[in-house]
């Protein structure tokens, strides 16, 4: 019948079904074989309708075959339901043998069992799936899903992931061991359905945003209000965009999921129906034993059918969720933002808000996925409950009713409060901003001593954080209380009211406990529709804030108009153009009328802040052009200010995606003085370089940006003063090699930024630029006879100095010498013993010499007992002792208060009422409301505990961290350490607590269960303890999978921050070149990779609950088939009890493997944030009981004693034998070639880097036996790179807040910033943003200037702190340092030769090595070393 029926339909699916043509396979030989087998029965009449049957199998069989059908659901069906009819028959005819013997009627009996034998191979052969088709298959993968390949009956039981399981038992799994990820999984395919729908919500909404302007333009003028609100509109607007474009993407998969959610709710609510019928059973002594094993097996089978349907549904919510996940980390990363967003834009949105958008929004739009259903599935449950409920009770379950509609309305305005307090997401996005700013700026943190400010700065962030999280695990507390007890407060009110309307009406067993099965089927919408209202509340917000940032102002792409390069055009056209940063803001440039010959060079001069830079932004189309046109014509490349360099290879940074030419590769290196680097670099060419190009001195850096530009051959080169941090020789050299007249790039079209006067005379356009405009253009002889502003200055700089041949060669960024590798794999300790460096160790494998970064590595195994111990040691045993109690007495009461009932439903009736019923009601009441004020107790306590762990552990972290050395940070990527602050201690937050009470409360109410089961029935005991041994076998299968399944997650991660924070920064760089493309592929490869370890590890939950409820199931079975035995000595109620608790056994188990893996897999967060307690740490910051005098240093003598410094083992010596004293009031220059050692000598007095051997001593103390905060606070370095934090001003230039404003003002004044910042509109209150880049580079080296003379210290180190800002402002800030810093001790590391000409000493130092030392004059006339460098810079 079901054949006949269902065949016409499935046919016609199959013909809208077609994934090509599977070619014939044993398997498919083997079931047309069989299906023939039963033609050769012998005739009958039901075996012609058999008959019929099998030759309509074998079409539908090949049917499916030719349509690419694998594995059939609809003939598994088939042959169960031929299987399960032929059970009868079976054994009546094992019977008849029994009875008549086999020789009666042995044809039939033959012929029988041939049948059915075929029947059950069938059965058997369709639970296989077939070869893939022809047109399918796959590419060759290491490790292809075995989703894949699997048959309908292994996907629905999970059994095709076992084999994951058991390898991952057997040893820890690792990265490769993982599957690939599926097709229709991959970011690739994801990415592209969804950016073709997002498109098109994005014009309707553009469409109706010009719609509204077009009204406003009019002539309508808008209010603020009306524009703000205008603005939320449209934010709101494109998170329903969002939404819309998600749910047309992914809305068919998540509709099959929710049918499955449907069918199982159909099999939820048939069970009390039987346990009704088996109870009916238990009372009547009458009825057949058979009908009790029905009952009992029935009741097993709908419990697993709903297990089954239920997992289904999980896995299409999760699979949902996981590509919901992959979609918005694609859109966030790449697609939009940081290669499209305006600078504006980018502006007002930090990297930490970005990190918070891609982990904690994306987190809530996945749980959203997961729980939306509940919000229009939970109320039909819910009133599907109270209609049986009536059924059953009559009127009284309006007390029911009453009773949800009070819990209700209390659990929404918690929820409501709660979701008031998100606030804790706006203090976690400052905290996490803030960490991001130091990790950046750590080496200036440690340079000044200012660790503590900042650390004091996090933890107000991180107190805010806390309090907001304790109101609300309170209020949550609330919540969990009246959600446990509803079941007792529902069932004590029907109860009640029952009884006592009515003397007659008696609570027998059936009534009580199918009562009691309806109440806790009831739970489960209670308690999931306020969560699912609050997750959808939660993702609405998301949505919003992930909509509004998918909505910023793009770069608009007409800007510029990028014709194809032609020889006759102008490279660079700007006609009357007027730009700006921002919609808003005021113009910066006005008036541009530039035109840039083809194959020029053209220079742009002037002032700090006098918008050269923005110049080329505008040539870029990065700024807002408010009016005019520019035209380039040909390709474009350009050298930012300040170079990026990305953590890949030297060679990956210069060749940036193309591919390699040796010989251009050569001369590329040969141009740019790259060749005597590779000599230094450990391994050359194939070095990896550190995060912002930690492990190269500014020179390198700037020099690896251009070689990347000059590599490109393009028709255009915008290059923003790259000369400016090299030395003098080397700027002349690549100027003669690469930008001037006769370099590689001389008949391409150049734009020049620069400082360098000596370049000027050989530019064939000059453009003087003051306040954002032309001022002068020209070539150099026209400037200088116009006599102008220009001709002025340059007379100027020929009086004030001797020559202008080679002034300007500078070099603003650390020169650490650090062309030996910095790694922190030696600690002061160590360095101090220093043995000697065997040969064989030096001599290591290239790639490994190379390498600086540390991978984030994933530990393996389970998680170690001491993590645990670790955890609840720091919230205190005395804590614990007392939280168990509460949960022992808590479930206590629940078991006393179920017995009570089951007692109350065996009282026998006389005279159609019950005795004592007002007293049975009150004890049952008072243990119930005892349980309720357990449970709140409870979870109180362990939320609080959470909090006083967190807060440690975070505490702990912050410290770890800030009292690591530098080298950690050059070897541990900043998205590692953010991480460990973001996603870690947001588990160990809020994920490890809520986990724990889950879990103990479940461990509790499981104890329960069994006691009741085993009071009921003891011989269930037989059944219980290898149901619990199998339990423990199969979690310690999965946990020790899904754990290490989180680590690799966990690290997977990491590398999509560090991807995504360097694509941040090198946003401009990455568009001017058009590697957009490249970085997208790149971020979607890391998140491809991050979800191979996420999918295996919820299909292998999965796998586990269906285990899991399966051996719950046989619980069930075991306790309802004991109770149908056991009929005669039972009581109704002591069955009700016991089968209606079993019931919940399934429910159970599933909560404490998920509530335990939760815990198991955020310890490792605990694991993870400890890590790093186990790193080298820096000395201490401060000693006590220290002899060191107040004032230190009086003087302000500098003594080395045979000083030797090493960057890491294996390296050669950055300093060698040092031996130098330096008085007091002495100003000495420190000068050298790139790698010579200058700046390691900064990092030695300054203990950045411990000393390997030797001593120095500053006013006769040796500094290697003070603390170094001590050191640090009391010298002062201006180091290169000019590092601003976002913050105030005021803040920047004294975060201890040590010094009045006067004092600041003068500063301010001293460093020629004040005119500045008093026309700032809030003056010291100015906001900077991060990295300080709402001011320009000078500006922020001039802010470092006023700090040094806010310290104010007895010995100044000048790290070539000059180098960003132009000749005028450098000779004002040369008289400043001389005039206010007569009186200390000047060390100043120069590469601009003439700004120490006038010191009394000058060191030269070459290879670790002081070739020469000597004043200036003497060193002249000894024609060494120095006289050369003079020589070349033309200053003799």
């Amino acid at each position: 019948f079901y054949l006949w029926v269902c065949a016409p339909f499935y046919c016609l699916y199959l013909r809208f079904y077609d994934n090509g043509r599977i070619s014939l396979s044993s398997l498919c030989c083997a079931k047309t074989v069989m299906c023939f087998g039963f033609l050769k029965l012998p005739m009958t009449s039901i075996l012609t309708e058999i008959h019929c049957l099998q030759i309509l199998a074998v079409l539908l069989i090949h049917l499916e075959r030719l349509r690419g059908f694998r594995s059939s659901i609809f003939l598994f069906l088939f042959w169960t339901l031929a299987v399960i009819c032929s059970l009868v028959p079976l054994r009546a005819n094992i019977q008849a043998i029994i009875d008549e013997g086999f020789s009666a009627d042995a044809m039939r009996f033959v012929a029988f069992f041939t049948f059915f034998s075929l029947q059950l191979a069938q059965l058997i052969l369709s639970c296989f799936a077939d070869q893939r088709p022809a047109s399918l298959k796959p590419v060759y993968v290491k490790n292809p899903c075995p989703v894949e390949d699997a048959s309908f009956l292994s996907k629905v039981l999970f059994w095709c992931t076992a084999g994951s399981h058991i390898f991952g038992y057997r040893s820890p799994l690792q990265a490769e061991d993982l599957w690939s990820l599926r097709e229709e999984d991959t970011s690739e395919k994801i990415i592209c359905d969804l950016e073709k729908e997002w498109a098109k919500q994005w014009a309707k909404m553009q469409q109706q945003e010009s719609a509204l302007n077009g009204a406003q333009a009019l002539g309508y003028k808008l209010s603020e209000q009306t524009q703000l609100l205008r603005k939320l509109h449209k934010e709101q607007i494109s998170g329903f965009c969002l939404l819309r474009t998600l749910a047309k993407n992914f809305g068919p998969y998540f509709l099959t999921g929710t049918l499955c959610l449907v069918i199982q709710d159909a099999f939820m609510f048939s069970i009390p129906q039987v346990l009704s019928l088996l109870l009916d059973f238990v009372r009547d002594e009458d009825a057949p034993l058979w009908k009790g094993y029905l009952f009992a097996f029935l009741m097993f089978l709908l419990s697993c059918l709903q297990s089954l349907f239920n997992h289904q549904y999980m896995y299409a919510c999760f699979t949902v969720g996981m590509r919901v996940k992959t979609a918005m980390h694609i859109m966030v990363l790449t697609y939009i933002p940081t290669l499209v967003i305006n600078s504006a834009a980018r502006r007002t949105c930090t990297v930490g808000e970005i990190v918070n958008l891609i982990s904690a929004d994306t987190q809530k739009l996945m749980d959203f996925v997961v729980y939306f259903n509940a919000v229009w599935v939970a109320p039909i449950e819910i009133a599907l409950c109270l209609f049986f409920l009536w059924q059953r009770l009559g009127p009284s379950a309006l007390a029911g009713i009453a009773t949800v509609i009070l819990i209700f309305p209390l659990n929404g305005f918690i929820a409501k409060m709660r979701s008031k307090l998100q606030v804790q997401m706006k203090y976690m996005d400052g905290r996490i901003k803030l960490m991001n700013e130091i990790l950046s700026g750590i080496k200036i943190l440690k340079f000044y001593a200012w660790e503590n400010a900042f650390r004091e700065h996090v933890l107000g962030y991180r107190e805010k954080e806390l309090n907001a999280l304790k109101k609300s695990q309170i209020l949550y507390s609330i919540s969990i209380a009246s959600f446990n007890s509803s079941t007792f407060l529902i069932a004590f009110a029907m109860f009640g009211v029952y009884v006592l309307i009515d003397e007659k009406h008696v609570l027998d067993a059936q009534k009580v406990f199918v009562s009691m099965a309806l109440i806790n089927i009831l739970k489960a919408p209670l308690s999931q529709l306020p969560f699912a209202m609050s997750t959808t509340m939660q993702a609405v917000v998301s949505l919003k804030r992930l909509g509004k940032f998918l909505c910023q102002d793009e770069l608009k792409l007409d800007s510029v108009e990028r014709a194809p390069y032609h020889p006759d055009t102008d490279g660079v056209v700007i006609d009357n153009g007027t730009f700006s940063w921002s919609k808003d803001s005021t113009p910066c440039l006005r008036r541009i009328n530039v035109k840039v010959q083809r194959g020029s060079l053209v220079a742009v001069v002037g002032h700090v802040g006098s918008g050269k830079s923005s110049l080329l932004s505008a040539m870029l189309g990065e700024m807002e052009k408010k009016s005019g046109h520019v035209t380039v014509s040909g390709s474009v490349t350009y050298v930012p200010q300040q170079a990026w360099i990305q953590n890949a290879t030297l060679k990956d940074n210069i060749l940036f995606g193309r591919e390699r030419k040796d010989s251009w590769y050569q001369k590329v290196l040969e141009a740019c003085a790259l060749l005597p680097d590779l000599e230094i670099l450990p391994a050359r060419d194939a070095t990896e370089i550190g995060e912002k190009g930690l492990n190269l001195s500014g020179g390198q850096k700037q020099r690896v940006s251009l070689a990347r530009a000059v590599y490109r051959k393009a028709d255009i080169y915008l290059l923003d003063d790259p000369l400016s941090a090299v030395d003098a020789h080397v700027g002349q050299h690549i100027f003669e090699k690469v930008i001037g007249p006769n370099g590689v790039l001389k008949n391409k079209t150049r734009v020049l930024v620069t400082h360098g006067l000596s370049f000027l005379p050989q530019a064939d356009l000059i453009l003087v630029m003051e306040d954002g405009e032309i001022t002068e253009m020209g070539s150099y002889a026209e400037l200088l006879s116009r006599k102008n502003t220009f001709a002025d200055f340059i007379r100027l700089v020929l009086g004030t100095r001797k020559s202008v041949s080679h002034l300007s060669m500078t070099d603003f960024s650390i020169d650490l010498s650090q062309e030996q590798l910095i790694s922190g794999d030696m600690g002061s300790a160590s360095i101090q013993t220093m043995e000697a460096i065997s040969d064989t160790e030096q001599e290591q494998d290239q790639k490994e010499v190379g390498r600086l970064t540390q991978a984030d590595k994933a530990h393996t195994g389970r998680v170690k007992l001491e993590m645990y111990v670790e955890y609840f040691r720091t919230i205190g045993l005395a804590y614990i002792i007392p939280v168990i109690f509460l949960y022992a007495f808590q479930q206590a009461a629940s078991l006393a208060y179920n017995y009570w009932l089951s007692q109350w439903a065996d009282d026998p009736v006389v005279n159609g009422t019950q005795v004592d019923t007002d007293l049975k009601l009150g004890v049952f009441g008072a243990l119930g409301f005892a349980q309720g004020i357990a449970i709140f107790g409870t979870t109180v306590a362990i939320s609080l505990g959470g909090i006083i762990a967190s807060r440690h552990l975070h505490l702990d972290l912050l410290n770890n961290v800030l009292h690591s050395p530098m080298s950690f940070f050059e070897s541990t990527p900043s998205g590692n350490l953010l991480n460990r602050f973001s996603k870690e201690i947001d588990g160990i937050d809020c994920v490890i607590p809520d986990g724990l009470k889950m879990m103990l409360g479940y461990v509790f109410k499981l104890l329960e269960v069994c006691i009741i089961v085993l009071m009921a029935t003891p011989f269930a005991g037989v059944i219980i303890l290898p149901l619990t041994l199998l339990y423990a076998f199969i979690q310690s299968f999965y946990v020790a999978t899904s754990c290490q399944l989180r680590r690799l997650e966990s690290v997977s991660r990491s590398p999509i921050y560090t991807h995504f924070n360097e694509t941040v920064q090198g946003a401009g760089v990455i568009r001017a070149f058009g590697e957009q493309s490249r970085f997208i592929l790149l971020a979607n490869s890391r998140v491809d990779h991050n979800q191979t370890s996420y999918f295996p590890r919820f299909v292998a939950t999965r796998w586990l609950a269906v285990n899991l409820e399966f051996l719950g199931n046989l619980l069930v079975l075991a306790a309802a088939i004991l109770s149908v035995m056991g009929r005669a000595t039972l009581s109704p109620g002591i069955v009700g009890l016991a089968v209606s608790h079993s019931l919940q056994v399934t429910g159970i188990l599933s909560w404490i493997v998920r509530a335990w893996t939760d815990v198991e897999n955020n310890i490792v967060s605990v694991e993870r944030v400890k890590e790093y307690a186990e790193t080298t740490k820096e000395a201490p910051w401060t000693i006590e009981d220290s002899p060191l005098p107040s004032d230190w240093p009086k003087s302000g003598s500098i003594g080395f004693q045979e000083y030797g410094l090493l960057y890491r083992r294996g390296l050669d010596w950055a300093l060698k034998e040092i031996s130098l004293s330096v008085n007091e009031r002495e100003k000495v220059g420190i000068v050298g070639r790139t790698g010579a050692g200058k700046s390691s000598l900064a990092l030695g007095i300054f203990r950045i880097l411990e000393a390997a051997k030797g001593k120095i001593f500053i006013d006769g103390i040796n500094i290697a036996e003070i603390g170094l905060h001590e050191l640090r606070s009391r010298i002062t370095i201006i180091p290169q790179d000019p590092v601003l934090f976002s913050g105030s001003l005021r803040m920047n230039l004294d975060p201890f807040d040590g010094y009045t404003d006067e004092e600041v003002w003068r500063a301010l004044e001293l460093a020629h910033l004040k005119n500045f910042v008093s026309g700032l509109p809030d003056k010291l209150n100015h906001e900077c943003s991060e990295g300080g880049e709402n001011l320009s580079l000078g500006q922020r080296q001039l802010v470092c200037l006023a700090r040094a003379l806010l310290r104010k210290t007895k010995i100044l180190v000048l790290d070539e702190a000059t180098a960003a800002v132009d000749l005028e402002t450098d000779n004002l800030i040369q008289s400043t340092i001389r005039t206010q810093f007569e009186y200390c001790t000047v060390l100043t590391i120069a590469h601009r030769l003439n700004t120490i000409m006038d010191y009394t000493r000058v060191i030269v130092m070459d290879r670790g090595h002081i070739t020469e030392m000597d004043s200036p004059t003497n060193l002249i006339s000894q024609r060494g070393q120095f006289y050369q460098m003079c020589r070349e810079a033309g200053l003799v």
